[in-house]
């Protein structure tokens, strides 16, 4: 079990000035903000991000939303950061969301639905690595 955890804001949620509110639950669950930058992907980054739903229908969908404006990526640290990151953003759709949750709160639908986090620890490491340099990571990690 690992202690980081990969959290996008997506580009709804951005466009909807949901940053501040986002971090400020984030934090307030007791996640450490350990590297965060804003960036908007491109469509090579996107395709490969998201390469594991590449046979699912929504795969192009998903690509192009996540490039149609700046996203926030994050590393977190907590202790058992995935499984409480996952607990805290609630259900991929908003609507079975629990109440108190970020998609609860913050999600449109499923689709554009506010917060990315990653769903194992090795998936974590993987995501983290996508985003932020090594140097990043380690200087983040170690302060």
């Amino acid at each position: 079990m690992s202690n980081l955890t990969f959290a996008i804001i997506k580009p709804d949620a951005v466009k909807n000035n949901y940053v501040g509110q986002i971090i400020t639950m984030i934090t307030e669950a007791g996640f450490k903000v350990k590297a965060m930058k804003m960036t908007r992907m491109s469509q090579d980054s996107a395709k490969g991000f998201y390469e594991v739903h590449k046979e699912r229908p929504f795969y192009g969908e998903l690509v192009d939303f996540m490039c149609s404006g700046p996203c926030v990526p994050l590393m977190l640290e907590k202790e058992n950061a995935v499984a409480d990151f996952r607990k805290l953003i609630g259900a991929t759709d908003p609507a079975q969301a629990d109440e108190g949750t970020i998609r609860k709160r913050y999600a449109g639908s499923k689709a554009e639905n506010a917060v990315h986090g990653s769903d194992s620890d090795e998936n974590a490491l993987i995501e983290i690595a996508h985003f932020f340099s090594r140097d990043e990571r380690l200087n983040n990690y170690t302060n």
